[in-house]
């Protein structure tokens, strides 16, 4: 680490704290050159894989668009922000720990499908039909069947 002030590379580090949310270091370091104090900010590196597209074309994964694709889902819907977000983190964090460097934007999009279903029919539906781009309402009858059909399969809550 060069000092701001001489640039001399030799330095000793004062303090140490974590911030709020844990995810930074702040460190107070003193030039062994200058004398002169300053604050480095450390955080983890976090590596994402790049989500390969239906058209080939390779992108950063984007926390931020699938939580806008998730509230557009559920717009009017009573599904918490917090559920949302926790959803992302662990898609994120899983995404993470698998260390694939390429994740195919079709696995993000069933797991997103699947979440959905879980928490509301509607949501699902809704971001079903952009994901799968159905073409007219013969398409998106028979996913609203399935859905039915699934739901008559399943035992009713006590």
């Amino acid at each position: 680490m060069k000092c701001p002030y001489c640039a001399k590379a030799r330095n000793k580090v004062i303090d140490s704290r974590l911030s709020k949310d844990s995810t930074v270091i702040r460190r107070r370091r003193e030039c062994l050159g200058c004398r002169k104090r300053f604050t480095t900010y450390e955080r983890v590196e976090e590596i994402l894989p790049m989500v390969v597209k239906k058209d080939g074309r390779r992108e950063p994964f984007d926390r931020q668009k699938v939580l806008a694709g998730m509230k557009k889902a559920c717009q009017k819907r009573p599904i918490s922000m917090n559920d949302l977000e926790a959803f992302v983190d662990v898609l994120e964090k899983s995404f993470q720990e698998s260390g694939e460097k390429e994740i195919p934007s079709d696995v993000i999009g069933e797991r997103i499908m699947a979440r959905l279903h879980e928490l509301d029919d509607v949501a699902f539906v809704r971001f079903a039909s952009v994901y799968r781009r159905f073409q007219d309402v013969n398409d998106f009858m028979k996913e609203l069947s399935e859905l039915v059909n699934r739901r008559g399969k399943q035992p009713s809550p006590k």
